[in-house]
């Protein structure tokens, strides 16, 4: 993969999730803070974006979406393939809430 095609990945990488941001903020606010795991402050700010903005942000050439998994045991629950798996994914949303979010620089 050349330099042009991974810039190209994460403009689309970025634009999907800025729009899919801004459509869960309008549909739920308080269900897209803890999905997208982001504070109140940056969701108002992502909830107010242009779409010429959304644009120049997708643009960069750095990702803004980041994994939420730092400890091995939620990445498991989330990605293992076990016989319970519903009740995985339901203890792993639990000890995510638990998490703080992600607040603005």
């Amino acid at each position: 993969m050349n330099t042009m095609q991974l810039q190209e990945g994460i403009r689309d990488l970025n634009l999907t999730y800025l729009m899919l941001a801004q459509q869960m903020i309008k549909e739920d606010k308080p269900a897209a803070i803890f999905r997208l795991g982001i504070s109140q402050d940056l969701v108002d700010v992502i909830a107010g974006l242009s779409p010429a903005q959304v644009i120049k942000m997708a643009a960069s050439n750095m990702l803004l979406c980041c994994f939420r998994f730092e400890e091995n045991l939620l990445l498991n629950m989330v990605a293992g393939y076990s016989k319970d798996r519903m009740m995985s994914q339901a203890h792993a949303a639990i000890l995510m809430s638990a998490q703080p979010v992600e607040e603005l620089a």
